[in-house]
């Protein structure tokens, strides 16, 4: 990368001999280290994930590949840690570990492809769990709804204390921001069966999304307070305006 003059004592072996042969000087060959950039993604692939038109699993799993994708490229070494466990998809998901080089992009593709979103999640508990079994830290995306009546601050504290670098991406489906269903309505939770009758009607859907909006702003206040890039995003909204603007402009990438 550069040279400076050689000082008594120091290693022989950096020493330019065919700059010496023409300057009669003895000068130090200088290099740059390039290290690898630990990529972790925390993929949501709860049951909930698979609600709304598009699902937000799948928006959730192109996010995934193309941050993978252009970690790959950088040369960067990438894992996709999806939750909870699905054992049926225990090959997919050992193959989304510390993967490397743009030539294993295909790779991440089609085992990003095969994951699906089923049954119930502990959203801090898988976050705590996969802080402390990762090696190397570095940059952990989170990719989920971020609707867990457990909360989320456990989860993204224990990433933290791991001094993880952390981008968050909550992703909703448009008919959880702007529900088009209305009367007496019988509400069944994807990942417990839970079940609570409702009367929703029409006057009340102001409310409802100045509930929604209250629940996503402590949210995103809490990350912030924390140095957490925070995103917000519908399933069915642009996936480059996302990539190219919004995560270019907070410098996740160049």
């Amino acid at each position: 990368a550069d040279y400076r003059r050689y000082s008594s004592g120091e290693d022989f072996r950096y020493l330019d001999w065919n700059l010496y042969g023409r300057l009669e000087r003895l000068f130090l060959k200088l290099y740059e280290e390039e290290r690898e950039l630990p990529v972790h993604i925390f993929l949501d692939a709860s049951e909930s994930m698979s609600f709304g038109e598009p699902r937000k699993f799948l928006f959730a799993q192109q996010v995934a590949a193309a941050v993978g994708y252009v970690a790959l490229c950088g040369f960067d070494r990438v894992t996709v840690t999806p939750y909870p466990d699905h054992p049926e998809e225990a090959a997919a998901r050992g193959a989304l570990r510390s993967v490397r080089g743009k030539k294993s992009a295909l790779t991440l593709f089609r085992n990003l492809e095969q994951l699906t979103a089923q049954g119930a999640a502990d959203f801090n508990e898988a976050l705590r769990r996969a802080a402390l079994q990762t090696r190397r830290t570095g940059l952990a995306v989170v990719l989920s709804d971020f609707l867990d009546p457990a909360g989320y601050e456990g989860g993204l504290s224990a990433l933290l204390g791991r001094g993880f670098q952390i981008s968050a991406v909550q992703i909703l489906s448009p008919e959880e921001v702007a529900p088009a269903t209305y009367g007496d309505l019988r509400l069944v939770d994807a990942e417990t069966g839970a079940q609570q009758e409702v009367t929703f009607g029409r006057y009340r859907l102001k409310a409802y999304q100045q509930t929604v909006a209250n629940f996503c702003q402590r949210l995103r206040e809490h990350c912030q307070a924390r140095g957490i890039h925070f995103f917000r995003t519908r399933s069915d909204a642009s996936l480059e305006q996302l990539l190219l603007r919004q995560l270019r402009e907070a410098e996740i990438w160049g």
